[in-house]
């Protein structure tokens, strides 16, 4: 199976559009308070910008309707991200495919939150962290994430090119997704990161 990979955090056009040609298949836009938080009107040209085949996502964290509703008449992602403590009516209330992020710790059933977010496409797994949803760079004990599951797997949580190739291989996600682990500073991706962080995943899948 080959995993897809998705680059989030994404702030600069120049960053998205090299993430594309390098090959990844989806890009994430940050609305959430965060040091990666791109403004409507300059994720409305990323997401304009990128290929086909690129999937652009909206993130979020505990937004209000009218925030989701704005940007999807702003930007027109493809795809939603809910990164917080959205319900699944929620996060179905807009007629949009989302995927839903758990924030792993011991004690957190899984079985049961993917059950709960059944229409999700997917169900991203990050580390836990008391003091932010998510960018933070650090990963999670994959050992806690159950062979059961009936969502598609995104992993995250403190992923970078030196662990990636043994996550892939461990968990077996559909997908990775990495933010922090390609910066050169927050918001700002790093070109060689990027290359091999990639790379690495190709040869993982090989």
């Amino acid at each position: 199976m080959t995993t897809r990979i998705k680059i989030c955090g994404i702030t600069r056009l120049e960053d998205a559009l090299l993430a594309a040609q390098l090959g990844v298949d989806a890009i994430g836009l940050v609305f959430a308070p965060s040091p990666r938080r791109v403004a409507p009107d300059q994720a409305r040209i990323i997401a304009a910008a990128v290929p086909p085949f690129v999937t652009s996502v909206a993130l979020f964290v505990n937004p209000t309707e009218a925030e989701v509703d704005a940007v999807l008449e702003t930007v027109q992602p493809d795809l939603l991200q809910f990164h917080g403590e959205e319900s699944p009516d929620f996060c179905q209330a807009f007629g949009r495919p989302y995927i839903k992020a758990a924030r792993v710790r011991p004690g957190l059933d899984l079985v049961e939150y993917a059950a709960r977010h059944a229409r999700a496409r997917g169900l991203l797994l990050d580390a836990w962290t008391p003091d932010a949803h998510g960018g933070t760079g650090h990963r999670f004990d994959w050992s806690l994430i159950p062979p059961d599951l009936r969502l598609p797997v995104i992993l995250a949580g403190g992923l970078e090119p030196g662990n990636v190739a043994d996550a892939i291989r461990s968990v077996a996600p559909w997908a990775v997704d990495v933010s922090s682990g390609v910066e050169a500073a927050k918001g700002i991706k790093d070109a060689g990161k990027m290359h091999a962080f990639i790379q690495e995943v190709r040869n993982a899948n090989v």
